[in-house]
């Protein structure tokens, strides 16, 4: 009598489905143009995405972490197959990286200044054929030129530690390499961050809610594709939580303090670091840290640079409605109910109310929880109009395994690739779709909660079923 030897059919369902994710995504990425198309085909690898999680569920333990890492490699991999899709934000990377490496601030010039005429070359700033013909994907030079750099008349935007990676891939990629330098570095992190994930769930939850993050298509379209910062962030913050859990306050302080300085919004992730902790001396290990982090990651840049290293963050700010929420898509679902000059300071006192909760009232052996809900809340208050912002997110979704959060994420697609057409009511019916689905589903576990008495929150549907042999209870901590 010989053993079977052949893959339980769970197995191989969910790699039949990872290869369809794969296909397809290498599909959108090679031929969809940017826009209604392509949204409708990344919505698409969504659903697919959505049935092979759901198909993982049935995988028997001893595959789940080799097919996380089969699936996570294929899917990053797509993000190689193409030039950036939908965003121009890496060439200004590549463009930082290369004024570093000439000894240069990259606080101290926009592109445009001819003072940097010396480092153009015909990729960043292609010849005057190419403007021509492709005028509109291009951005105008005052000197009748034209470049691939998106607002090429103002300084960066982009904080220290980012600007340090820049200058490592710059380094570290071969002559001529042009976009797939940026984009083979991030996948390298995409890949970190899913392996971090699974270390982390291994010990403290289940190793299958790692797919939500190595599976998801933000990540080879954002991430790698388009090569955005944001995943080396990612890393740095699921790194600083998953210390802080181990109550290893002081080295999560600055794992934390260095993805600030990576992307600054990893900021919110403040409060659900201190979930739980009020002894003054362990907050201060913390909050203190990471400040002090921050501050040491600008020095070197304010002691190189002639003028400020903000750059042009406040021009920004005002550019996308932050300050103003006439101006655009900004606090959306607030402006529903209120006047719009009410939606900054009520969505300021809001985030600071559910901070102040998680902080006081958060599990400190699940920072991630509280991470979370000051992050799912802060999306669903301001409604950014970027994609990439919710990497964060949905590796706090991987982390927590509140699926529900996940519909924040790609509503923050459909505001991005749709909103330049629909306006603020594409935006508006977006976001409020995404906080429906947060709500109601907080909504039915909490009537499961008073109805069974359980004390689990949604993550718990990622334990195992009873006849995996493993408690429900067990599984959510």
């Amino acid at each position: 009598m010989t053993r079977d030897r052949r893959p339980p059919l769970p197995v191989v369902v969910t790699a039949l489905l990872l290869a369809l994710l794969a296909a397809s995504l290498t599909l959108l990425l090679r031929a969809a143009a940017p826009g209604a198309g392509f949204l409708a085909g990344y919505a698409g690898t969504w659903a697919v995405f959505a049935a092979a999680v759901v198909a993982l569920r049935h995988v028997p333990r001893r595959f789940v972490v080799p097919l996380v890492l089969a699936g996570a490699v294929a899917v990053t991999a797509t993000g190689l197959v193409a030039a950036p899709r939908t965003s121009t934000d890496s060439y200004r990377y590549a463009w930082d990286g290369r004024v570093q490496a000439s000894g240069v601030s990259p606080y101290d010039h926009a592109p445009a200044d001819p003072a940097l005429a010396g480092l153009r070359d015909d990729w960043l700033f292609p010849r005057a054929a190419v403007c021509e013909r492709d005028g509109t994907a291009l951005a105008p030079l005052g000197d009748g030129g034209c470049t691939r750099i998106n607002r090429p008349a103002v300084h960066t935007i982009y904080p220290p530690v980012a600007e340090g990676w820049f200058l490592l891939v710059h380094a570290l990629s071969p002559a001529g390499v042009r976009h797939k330098g940026l984009q083979a570095g991030s996948a390298v992190l995409a890949l970190a961050v899913t392996g971090l994930l699974l270390g982390v769930l291994r010990r403290r939850g289940d190793p299958r809610r790692a797919a939500l993050w190595a599976w998801c298509p933000a990540v080879p379209v954002e991430a790698v594709d388009n090569a955005h910062v944001d995943v080396l962030a990612v890393l740095l913050s699921v790194g600083a939580l998953a210390l802080v859990a181990r109550r290893r306050h002081v080295a999560g302080g600055v794992l934390l303090g260095l993805a600030v300085a990576a992307k600054l919004l990893p900021a919110v992730l403040l409060p659900g670091a201190l979930s739980g902790i009020r002894r003054p001396r362990t907050v201060a290990a913390v909050a203190l840290t990471a400040a002090g982090t921050v501050a040491l990651t600008y020095l070197p840049y304010v002691l190189l640079s002639d003028g400020s290293v903000l750059g042009y963050l406040s021009g920004y700010a005002r550019e996308e409605g932050y300050d103003d929420a006439a101006a655009g898509g900004r606090y959306a679902l607030l402006r529903l109910v209120l006047p719009d000059a009410w939606a900054p300071p009520v969505a300021l006192l809001a985030l600071a109310a559910v901070s102040a909760a998680v902080w006081w009232r958060g599990d400190p052996e699940r920072p991630w929880h509280g991470a979370l809900s000051t992050t799912g809340t802060a999306f669903l208050l301001l409604t950014p109009g970027y994609s990439w912002y919710a990497l964060l997110l949905i590796a706090l979704v991987a982390l927590d395994g509140r699926w529900e959060w996940l519909g924040v994420a790609l509503a923050g697609a459909v505001a991005y690739l749709a909103g330049p057409v629909t306006g603020t009511a594409g935006v508006t019916a977006a976001y409020g779709a995404a906080g429906g689905l947060v709500c109601a589903t907080w909504w039915v576990v909490g009537r499961g909660r008073h109805v069974a008495g359980a004390g689990a929150w949604p993550a718990a549907r990622w334990c195992r079923p009873p006849a995996w042999g493993r408690r429900r209870r067990g599984c959510s901590e």
